[in-house]
């Protein structure tokens, strides 16, 4: 299934994983300003990602696929905000800067769509919808790690590419791919047109939120 959605909008999916902001990042030459701002959208659009999550428990048509949202849900909130806080500090930002900042409209746009999708369709289109960031990241760091001229010595950007490139983040993004495929065989193949389109602007979504990083835009 994962492997349809890609192959369905290989070129944004190239444009995503292949984003100036990530060469940046594997070179260790993106600007600081544009990481920090970066961080900073992100901590928002995983706020929202843990209310997707939320959603998808109750969207869910099975005990297992509650749990698996309720997994989510833990992780962002116990977890992964309490990592990003931490590391955004070792960038010089304030949590408490963090909780009082504006969403970015790359930000709004995205996660909006995400819950949108979520509302609106089933747990598949949820799922689908989330994939190109659960799953993305770890294929983004994957294709870090395989570049020529990826530089880890001294690379102020290490800690990202081993956070995404390491066993266990590797180990999530592989389960999210399992969960979605099982959720999409209980669906009709009728709807992988409508599970393609959701994929496709999710992914251009995403493509918007490297840029928003890169521009420094609002």
């Amino acid at each position: 299934m994962y492997d349809r959605l890609k192959a369905a909008c290989q070129k944004d999916w190239d444009a995503y994983t292949q984003h100036d902001f990530v060469k940046g990042i594997a070179r260790g030459d993106l600007p600081k300003e544009c990481f920090q701002h970066y961080l900073k959208q992100d901590y928002l659009f995983l706020i929202h990602f843990a209310r997707a999550y939320a959603l998808s428990i109750y969207k869910a048509d099975t005990i297992e696929d509650m749990r698996y949202g309720m997994e989510g849900v833990t992780a962002i909130l116990d977890k992964e905000l309490e990592l990003h806080v931490a590391y955004s500090n070792e960038w010089g930002i304030n949590p408490k800067e963090m909780e009082n900042l504006e969403e970015s409209k790359a930000t709004m746009a995205y996660t909006r769509y995400v819950l949108e999708r979520g509302m609106a369709g089933t747990i598949v289109d949820l799922h689908v919808a989330l994939s190109p960031c659960v799953v993305g990241y770890a294929e983004i760091a994957r294709w870090i790690l395989e570049q020529d001229f990826t530089v880890l010595e001294g690379n102020p950007y290490r800690s990202w590419i081993d956070t995404y490139g390491g066993a266990e983040y590797q180990d999530h993004a592989g389960a999210a791919i399992e969960r979605l495929s099982a959720a999409a065989a209980r669906g009709s193949a009728s709807d992988f047109d409508r599970y393609a389109k959701t994929f496709r602007d999710a992914t251009r979504l995403e493509i918007g939120f490297w840029q928003m990083g890169l521009d420094l835009s609002e």
